[in-house]
């Protein structure tokens, strides 16, 4: 006997399918809580990936590198 495609399990009887299918579609999202915009000059610890030689370029430059990266995005980004 060749094997036949099984059924996707029900959850009983029609109606218990017909409300869990109801309140899927019908269940209210959370709203997002609203973003915050950006205080001048409050920084953000985050971890950054990028190549070894754009790191030794702005390390060159001795202290203060992590500002002049910082500088350097913010002209990339337009502000």
């Amino acid at each position: 006997m060749a094997d036949q495609p099984r059924r996707p399990r029900t959850l009983g009887d029609a109606r218990t399918e017909a409300e869990a299918a109801f309140k899927k579609v019908t269940a209210k999202v959370a709203a997002a809580p609203p973003k915050q915009s950006a205080i001048p000059g409050i920084k953000e610890q985050v971890t950054l990936r990028i190549d070894q030689d754009v790191l030794e370029f702005f390390q060159e430059g001795g202290p203060g590198w992590q500002d002049r990266i910082n500088e350097a995005l913010r002209k990339a980004a337009g502000k």
